[in-house]
């Protein structure tokens, strides 16, 4: 917020002088640092930006105020590691990686995504043991989140050291015929001399291909103390960041690619197994300047969307049909999306307007009690909610654990989308533009800027 307040300022101006470029840079530096970005990581990013913007190049520019903007995006994107670099599964398998971190940094849920992740898209075989013999039920929290993805985990021996588990974790990924052994370690505090010699002394005998620092974006400046402790003990090849989603300010990823100087390989932008995404910098570095992320929103509707309902959902529009089976087909994946707000929260601008959206309530929780009343009807009132009188409504309330005025919500919302669908199907995309705010819960009404959403009824009306 306070960045698009300065980089406002900047575009309204004609000519730069260098007085103007420097107020501007004191805000720039006051919104990182407000940011828990580390004093030294904004002291050296601040340096870099007025190297390049007080020059002639910027104050004789036609636009100055963008080419500003310009160089900071730049400069973000090259603190943040421009050069993306992949996870490095070459080597003799199985490929060993090392999870480090903090208590609570979420570690056991990373090597759970890790391991979708490398099963999914890499199609490897994956194994997972967990060395965290310290905390309750670490080891069965990791075993339950392998039966999750499918992915096989160290069976649990009471009584065993992490430096034994280890061993017998990499006798068995590697009599098991497996790619790549994730191990989890405890975690542990950067004080802990004890912990912190004990991992060190698992990485000797794993010798992993990779030993990645999972650290939480929401321990702020804290992160560099993280970052530095865990350097000065290990051989860090990357850095996994966890819950980013509650962080959108980026200032723990800023001064953890700076302290260490290891590149930032994965991000966890939510609790769900599936919520893992390789790191872009540029792509960050737009999040964070509230460009929005429209790669990642693309990505998630592949994963999420599948190809032959959409295919069946065309051949309906085609001939401007849609019931109430179609749309709880676009609700479920709606949901899956991350629900409206998540889809919001990656298109362009819609970050200045987080306020709005909080109070609009756009959570997934109302798309899964808008699920549950479509659940409630039977097939016929699906297929024609036309005899859907007031008995009917009364039954479906009840079934669903909702109300009347709910339901009354839905079939309205169905009869816009039907007919934005008969609209399509006589005047082909030109009629896919519908009213987003009659899909929204009220109070929603009240987003303005938005655009047109290229989605069966999400849209503005003409």
């Amino acid at each position: 917020g306070r960045l698009d307040t300065v980089f406002q300022k900047l575009k309204k101006r004609g000519l730069l002088k260098q007085a103007d470029v420097e107020e501007s840079l004191k805000e720039i530096r006051t919104a990182l640092l407000e940011a828990d970005v580390a004093l030294p990581v904004v002291k050296d990013f601040v340096k870099k930006v007025q190297a390049r913007a007080v020059g002639q190049d910027v104050t004789k520019s036609v636009a100055p105020g963008h080419q500003v903007i310009k160089i900071v995006h730049e400069t973000l994107v090259e603190t943040l590691g421009s050069d993306k670099t992949d996870i490095n599964l070459l080597g003799e398998p199985p490929v060993v990686f090392l999870m480090v971190g903090l208590q609570g940094s979420g570690k056991t849920t990373s090597s759970a995504k890790l391991a979708r992740r490398l099963k999914v898209k890499e199609s490897k075989k994956v194994m997972m043991a967990s060395l965290d013999v310290y905390r309750p039920a670490a080891q069965e929290q990791l075993r339950v989140l392998g039966q999750q993805i499918d992915v096989k985990t160290l069976p649990i021996s009471d009584g065993q050291l992490p430096l034994d588990i280890t061993k017998r974790a990499m006798q068995a990924a590697q009599l098991g015929g497996y790619d790549v052994l994730i191990l989890d370690t405890a975690g542990r505090l950067h004080l802990d001399t004890v912990l912190m010699d004990e991992v060190v002394a698992i990485q000797a005998i794993a010798a992993p291909q990779e030993t990645l620092l999972v650290a939480d974006c929401m321990t702020g400046q804290d992160a560099v103390n993280v970052a530095k402790s865990f350097r000065d003990k290990l051989t860090l090849s990357g850095i996994i960041l966890t819950r980013v989603d509650g962080d959108s300010r980026g200032g723990a990823a800023l001064s953890m690619r700076a302290v260490t100087g290891c590149p930032i390989k994965f991000l966890g932008v939510g609790e769900k197994v599936d919520n893992f995404e390789a790191f872009d910098a540029t792509r960050l570095a737009d999040r964070i300047l509230g460009k929005g992320d429209i790669v990642a929103l693309v990505e998630k509707a592949q994963e999420t969307v599948k190809v032959e309902d959409q295919e069946k959902l065309v051949q309906k529009m085609q001939k401007g049909q849609f019931d109430l089976d179609d749309m709880a087909t676009q609700l479920s994946q709606m949901r899956k999306m991350g629900g409206m707000e998540g889809i919001l929260g990656m298109l362009p601008g819609v970050g200045k307007m987080k306020s709005q959206l909080a109070e609009a309530n756009l959570d997934v929780a109302l798309l899964k009690r808008q699920e549950a009343i479509i659940s409630s009807m039977t097939r016929a009132e699906r297929r024609k909610p036309a005899i859907i009188q007031a008995k009917r409504k009364k039954r479906i309330a009840a079934g669903s654990g909702t109300t009347i005025p709910e339901v009354n919500k839905i079939l309205k919302q169905h009869k816009i989308m039907e007919k934005t669908m008969k609209r399509v199907s006589k005047m082909g995309t030109k009629g896919m533009m519908g009213d987003l705010t009659s899909l929204l819960p009220t109070g929603a009404k009240n987003i303005s800027g938005l655009g047109g959403l290229p989605a069966a009824g999400l849209g503005r009306k003409k």
